[in-house]
């Protein structure tokens, strides 16, 4: 990775030296924040539907398991579906529009939920929410890649701080929309509603003079962005651990870890005189990882990218063996158990650095032309698929070895990411693009 110097040919096409903006910097600053508080109120929206749908059912309507599990596939799939045509049309609509909009249309979609009995207007709701995700978070990437075009360190910094709203999302979401509705009741959906149309305006504001490229073919931009060598290279690691990503963020690992059925297993069963206790350990668990983003963020401008990865592959490989060692440490002391522990936090926030990284090299390489927002869209697309690929997996490892068997398939999916790796390297940016 080279010094930035003033005989660096920087041609306009390409990612150059430059002075950063502070009011740009301020601005995207500005919309990552809102992206954190849309994913607040995302994770806050899933638990009040759940909530909801209890109160419902308690109170003799017909409502049952088999609809909330509908409902949630519902959200689900019309983001899948939505993400790809959203972010190609994220090329020639201005991203402001879309990202505003998609908060906005969220907004609708929470109040709604929260003004009926009806499950038509139930699923209705859902998937308006997903398709208000879809059209966010790939004009919210391709934003952010134009707005980095000539900052490359700008840029790994911003696509660090986009994972960190994500997490701010997975620590907080939970236990706003539990205390929303402990105070408001059904009155709690307004309330988000409220935020979601908070996060709109911040968006609006943040971003100012987002850029639109006028007359482009949004098909010639999608086939652009299939033709990247990085994001043809990328995608199978992608979808490995976005797999790994939905193993253990779906509803299996909360159940194994309330349930006793597999007494060999020390995790399995841990929480099951506690529930209340897993919310405490999602936010533990996003507070290290969020810690790990926040280093890496200094890292990754001075790295090769796929240096990074790799890293953070040999960590996740670390973690994995780590928790298949501590599962089976019942009859070992504490303090040993608390020492295996802390080894496993450090190499969490050493795989952190994944996803940024992984981002940081695909943004780079689809530019800021168009195609951007088709590439972040088939980005968001390839995370929808892993993380239900992964839910599925979970469900089979799970039932057959609990605790054990989510952790066999993250060291498998992680191995095979690993061995992928190396078909990126030929993907690199130009000398002319790196720093």
């Amino acid at each position: 990775m080279g010094a930035c110097s003033e005989s660096s040919p920087a041609p306009p096409s390409h990612e150059s030296c430059s002075t950063p903006d502070p009011t740009g910097s301020r601005h995207l600053s500005l919309v990552i924040a809102s992206n954190g508080i849309l994913r607040v109120a995302g994770g806050a929206s899933t638990v009040l539907v759940g909530i909801y749908l209890a109160d419902l059912a308690g109170r003799g309507f017909g409502v049952g398991a088999g609809l909330v599990g509908t409902l949630g596939a519902i959200s689900f799939g019309a983001e899948l579906v939505g993400a790809v045509p959203l972010g190609m049309l994220s090329d020639t609509v201005s991203t402001r529009v879309l990202m505003t909009c998609g908060a906005l249309l969220a907004a609708v979609a929470t109040l709604l939920f929260g003004i009926t009995h009806d499950p038509g207007v139930f699923v209705v709701s859902r998937a308006l929410e997903g398709l208000a995700a879809a059209a966010s978070v790939p004009a919210l990437l391709a934003h952010v890649t134009d707005a980095t075009a000539s900052n490359r360190t700008l840029r790994a910094r911003a696509m660090s701080y986009f994972e960190l709203s994500l997490l701010a999302g997975l620590a907080l979401g939970g236990i706003v929309g539990s205390q929303l509705w402990s105070v408001l009741g059904t009155r709690a959906f307004g309330a988000l509603a409220a935020l979601y149309i908070v996060a709109a305006v911040l968006l609006f504001v943040g971003s100012a003079g987002s850029r639109r490229h006028r007359g482009g073919d949004i098909w010639a931009g999608l086939k652009r962005s299939l033709a990247t060598p990085a994001l043809r290279r990328l995608a199978p690691v992608w979808l490995c651990m976005n797999a790994i990503l939905g193993l253990w963020l779906g509803p299996t690992l909360y159940f194994l870890l309330t349930n006793r059925s597999n007494g060999s297993q020390l995790l399995t069963g841990l929480f099951a005189d506690n529930p209340a206790g897993l919310g405490w350990l999602l936010f533990a668990y996003a507070l290290v990882f969020g810690t790990g983003v926040v280093v890496w963020s200094r890292f990754l401008p001075r790295m090769d990218l796929s240096r990074a990865l790799r890293i953070a592959l040999f960590a996740m490989l670390g973690v994995s063996i780590g928790l298949l060692i501590l599962n089976h440490m019942g009859d070992q002391p504490l303090r040993l158990r608390w020492m295996l522990t802390v080894v496993i936090g450090a190499l969490i926030m050493i795989e952190s650095g994944f996803t940024p990284a992984a981002l940081s090299l695909l943004a780079g390489a689809v530019g800021s032309a168009v195609g951007r927002g088709a590439a972040m869209g088939i980005y968001s697309f390839l995370v929808s698929l892993g993380a239900l690929g992964g839910s599925v997996l979970a469900g089979i490892t799970g039932r057959w070895l609990a605790i054990d068997g989510l952790t066999y398939a993250t060291l498998g999916l992680a191995l095979v990411a690993l061995a992928l790796l190396p078909r990126l390297r030929s993907a690199r940016p130009s000398k002319a693009e790196v720093i």
